[in-house]
């Protein structure tokens, strides 16, 4: 118990539209200790969105329970969550999310912003990820003058800035192409090799293999939980 960074218990949520009630995830149970690196597939409508949101503290459980490193997260405020997941989550989105009119490291810089990080110490924190992603020398561009791939790099940076208990990607190649989708994998099999707690929600199976274990959702359910850690 004491590596124990996710405990789910008979999670479900569901979705009302109008008069049709829609269960998206269903009685989930689902464990993961720190430093492991599990990636979540599913077919359309499966419930891997979902079950992302529920997980990264951007949607609340309709029933059940969910702890993060022993706290109870289920019965937190919005405030909270919101501290959650700027102290505690690092996200990387298929969008990236980056501000288009600032700086690669202001991007960056800004969860530090959040946290209340003085200017000289964000700035170069900032600077050393951006530096860890291949990206040292592209700080002062904005979104618009990077690829798509440095995009995604300046993400994962802005993703680890806060040293996470867990980076969720969600989809992180979907928008760039298969050679710098294998960088982009490159980088994250690294940061698990380093201690790094990593969910990768992906419906691509060659995405979803670099990670040591693969849980399926079918139907808002877990059809299949490979726990079987690979050589």
């Amino acid at each position: 118990m004491k590596n124990r960074l996710i405990e789910l218990r008979e999670i479900s949520k569901i979705y009302h539209t109008g008069k049709v009630e829609v269960e998206a995830v269903k009685n989930i149970d689902l464990d993961i200790d720190k430093g492991e690196y599990v990636s979540i597939m599913g077919p359309s409508g499966s419930g891997k969105s979902t079950l992302m949101n529920l997980i990264g503290c951007l949607d609340t459980p309709t029933k059940g329970s969910y702890h993060l490193e022993n706290k109870s997260v289920h019965k937190m405020d919005d405030s909270e969550l919101a501290r959650i997941r700027n102290k505690k989550i690092g996200f990387v989105f298929q969008t990236f999310n980056l501000l288009p009119r600032v700086t690669a490291l202001h991007n960056v810089e800004l969860p530090l912003i959040y946290s209340g990080v003085d200017s000289e110490a964000r700035k170069e924190k900032a600077a050393d990820l951006l530096e860890q992603v291949g990206l040292g020398h592209r700080k002062e561009h904005h979104p618009n003058e990077l690829s798509g791939g440095q995009r995604q790099r300046v993400a994962i940076a802005r993703a680890l800035v806060n040293d996470p208990s867990l980076i969720l990607a969600d989809e992180p190649t979907g928008n760039v192409d298969t050679e710098t989708g294998a960088d982009i994998m490159q980088i994250f099999d690294e940061l698990n090799q380093e201690g790094n707690t990593i969910i990768l929600v992906s419906h691509e199976k060659s995405i979803a293999e670099h990670a040591d274990r693969m849980v399926n959702l079918l139907d808002g359910e877990i059809a299949e939980d490979n726990k079987e850690i690979k050589v």
